[in-house]
């Protein structure tokens, strides 16, 4: 469990907000505005209506308290920068900032930021690759190279077991578990027979990945 800091509850502040409940964490949550506070009090352990530019309000809140610092102001650029600024003056652990574009990216990690989040353009990315093809069902991409797919079984491999397929052999790629009715299932073998109403989880290099799959 972590202790959370989270800064604006526009659309992604929520969902993020509503996420950390369910995993546990310890979420405080504090926007401009009354509304959404009162929204998402049920669903995080405090929160508080303030100025996030407002150097005196960021201190009196503790910054230094937090485990992760998450800057989800988005659509108020000075803003969005001057919070992650404040943030990293107050010397946060760590900031997460939003951003909604890649100059905006660029400035919040010049003002402090450690990392940022690009919400749009990542689910972009993954529903480009999701329903761009038949057979791609889930995709997480690890780094700029490597990323896990869930893919369905190629007709040329129903009734083959992975040992005889030697994917990794071929084309560096592990099978790293089979999933049937939405149900995983981690302990297989180079026995493991794959069958037409499954699918898999790959992992391997985006290039190898698309090459064996047709990606």
């Amino acid at each position: 469990m972590k202790s959370i800091l989270l800064i604006g509850l526009g659309r992604f502040g929520k969902h993020i907000a509503l996420q950390l409940n369910q995993l546990g964490h310890q979420v405080m949550a504090v926007d401009q505005v009354e509304e959404p506070i009162a929204e998402i009090l049920p669903y995080v352990t405090s929160a508080q209506i303030g100025d996030s530019t407002n150097m005196e309000f960021l201190e009196s809140l503790g910054v230094r308290n937090y485990d992760v610092c998450i800057v989800a102001i988005g659509s108020d650029f000075q803003s969005s920068l001057e919070t992650t600024a404040n943030l990293k003056e107050l010397n946060a652990a760590l900031v997460i900032s939003k951003a909604v574009s890649d100059i905006h990216g660029k400035f919040l990690l010049r003002n402090g930021a450690d990392e940022i989040l690009y919400p749009e353009k990542q689910l972009a990315r993954w529903a480009a690759i999701r329903y761009g093809s038949n057979h791609i069902f889930d995709y997480i991409e690890l780094d700029s190279s490597h990323a896990i797919f869930e893919v369905s079984v190629p007709k040329a491999w129903v009734s083959m077991s992975i040992g005889q397929i030697d994917i990794r052999k071929k084309y560096n790629i592990n099978i790293m578990a089979v999933k049937k009715q939405g149900r995983m299932d981690m302990s297989i073998t180079p026995d493991t027979v794959l069958k037409e109403d499954l699918t898999m989880l790959v992992l391997g290099e985006y290039r190898a990945l698309q090459k064996c799959f047709h990606i």
